[in-house]
């Protein structure tokens, strides 16, 4: 996990050199993990954790810290349940997250993973304001061996996802993953436009198992966690989507956004090929952060 090397870095010489819990140990430790995208809030929770734990079993040597760094840190990260949901037939995702975040490409690798499984996917192209959206939301269902439904560009989203719907049930599907749009002219209107398409789910497939998706990319750091905040206002989010993990050292965002939000992490984007989303394990992801 490349995506971890100068937060590694700074840890490990932190534990290599260290001389004792001080003060200044802890301060600088919690200045590495604000670094690394925690937060203030929530690195300064870890660091209050471990000062207890430390003074409470009389914690020495770097490798105790580390551990009890770790078992924080997983902690923080076990909110909700990780797991997707998917038990009726159909089943629906509804993916969200602002243009540019890589939700198209999510939504691709999603159908990917649910068709090796053995899944019958079909993708619902909401997303009708972005020019070529459908467009290459077809190419990700051909490659994925997905079934699609999509309108004329400007078409209504509402529209779409009804068809798409009503296209599942008839032919059998398994999954209906629906993409929304990124960006209306104003946040209002855009929050107004997923809570339309999250009411027709609700109208068509009441029953229906469903996961909500929030897209976020780790690059954008604090950012991606005020995204966060903003799309919950509109639809009960599930999960979220963490993608280009692949080339920063940011990835700490999950942390804040679990602690702020006790929203959990579904899967984690590292690469754009279509086997590059893996589900999210938190006791692993913690264990790439700290490990030597």
């Amino acid at each position: 996990m490349g995506f971890f090397d100068k937060i590694k870095i700074g840890l490990t010489s932190m534990f290599d050199s260290f001389t004792g819990a001080n003060e200044d140990f802890f301060e600088e430790l919690e200045d590495t993990l604000i670094l690394a995208d925690l937060g203030v809030e929530t690195a300064t929770l870890a660091i209050e954790r471990l000062r207890e734990i430390t003074k409470a079993k009389g914690l020495r040597g770097a490798e105790e810290l580390r551990a009890a760094l770790t078992e924080i840190l997983t902690e923080i990260l076990s909110v909700g349940d990780p797991t997707m949901q998917l038990t009726t037939t159909p089943s629906v995702i509804f993916v969200m997250g602002v243009n540019g975040v890589g939700k198209t490409t999510t939504i691709g690798k999603l159908a990917t993973h649910y068709t090796k499984a053995g899944k019958k996917v079909l993708l619902a192209a909401g997303d009708t304001f972005r020019a070529a959206a459908a467009e290459q939301l077809t190419i990700w269902a051909d490659r994925a061996g997905a079934d699609i439904v999509r309108h004329a560009e400007g078409s209504d989203p509402g529209a779409v996802v009804f068809d798409a719907l009503q296209a599942a049930k008839a032919r059998g599907a398994d999954v209906v993953i629906v993409d929304t749009a990124g960006r209306l002219h104003n946040k209002t209107n855009l929050m107004q436009e997923l809570g339309k398409i999250n009411r027709i789910i609700d109208r068509e497939l009441p029953d229906t198992s469903r996961e909500t998706l929030l897209v976020l990319d780790a690059t954008t750091g604090q950012n991606g966690l005020q995204q966060a905040k903003v799309f919950r206002e509109s639809a009960h989010t599930t999960g979220i989507v963490l993608t280009k993990l692949d080339g920063t050292a940011r990835g700490g965002i999950v942390f804040a956004i679990a602690h702020d939000l006790g929203v959990p992490v579904k899967f984690i984007g590292v690469g754009e090929k279509a086997e590059d989303l893996m589900p999210f394990d938190a006791p692993q992801f913690v264990q790439a952060l700290l490990e030597e």
